[in-house]
């Protein structure tokens, strides 16, 4: 058994071992202002981990929670950090064709257990994601052990809904009604394979459009993030002991 750390090894970065044996990657840490509290995974974007990125998870840790980013583009080119030229978004659209998702999803598990290990988390670890990231919340919240998951305009979800019979904790999606990656068919599916379930909710927000969350980005619309938000808090302060 890992010895648990006291202390992250350096400051806002932490080192993951990938569970096949494969290598290790970084990944971004934002601790709470009192140094330890419960763990909290963040799955990104299409654009690595960018500054939009670590500026959330800056904002979950001043609310209490020890928050890690992981690089999970590390097997193609490690420590991907894009913006959002034209340029950018093509070479992020590239990364997101060659993701496999598979390893991505066992990288989350990966990144979920070294946070168990820090002696600075006490209690559970959750999933949070974002775009592609809400995809693999999804999947997290079916093949991790991660406490509950929680997946914003995620990317594909009505195309792996099979695999919701092994749903084992709750989780919440946030999709965007005017969102052209998960058009009106694909939120109808999603809301008839995960709305009856007890543990999910999905929550549909009429005036937002894709990456409605990210401040400063194009479709922010802060009406939706802000409640979006709450919603999130609230699941996290059921499902994560302080």
């Amino acid at each position: 058994m890992k010895r648990k750390q006291a202390r992250p090894p350096r400051p806002n970065s932490l080192v993951i071992d990938a569970a096949d044996g494969s290598g290790s990657f970084s990944g971004y840490l934002a601790l709470p202002p009192g140094g330890r509290g419960p763990g909290l995974v963040i799955a990104q974007e299409i654009f690595g981990v960018n500054k939009p990125m670590r500026d959330i998870a800056d904002a979950f840790a001043a609310r209490g929670y020890v928050v890690l980013v992981p690089d999970l583009f590390w097997r193609m080119a490690p420590n991907v950090v894009l913006g959002y030229t034209p340029e950018d978004w093509q070479k992020a659209f590239g990364y997101f064709q060659r993701f496999n998702v598979d390893t991505g999803v066992d990288d989350i598990q990966a990144s979920i257990t070294t946070l168990r290990e820090q002696a600075f988390v006490n209690g559970q670890v959750g999933v949070m994601g974002f775009c592609l990231g809400g995809k693999l919340a999804y999947l997290a919240a079916c093949r991790t052990d991660a406490d509950v998951a929680i997946g914003y305009y995620g990317v594909g979800i009505e195309a792996v809904l099979e695999e919701a019979g092994h749903l084992h904790c709750p989780l919440v999606l946030h999709i965007a009604q005017l969102d052209k990656y998960c058009d009106e068919a694909a939120q109808e599916k999603i809301q008839q394979g995960l709305g009856h379930r007890d543990n999910v909710q999905v929550w549909l927000y009429p005036d937002a459009d894709h990456a409605f969350a990210r401040p400063g980005g194009e479709h922010y619309h802060q009406p939706s993030a802000d409640l979006a938000l709450e919603r999130s808090l609230s699941a996290l302060q059921r499902a994560l002991s302080a």
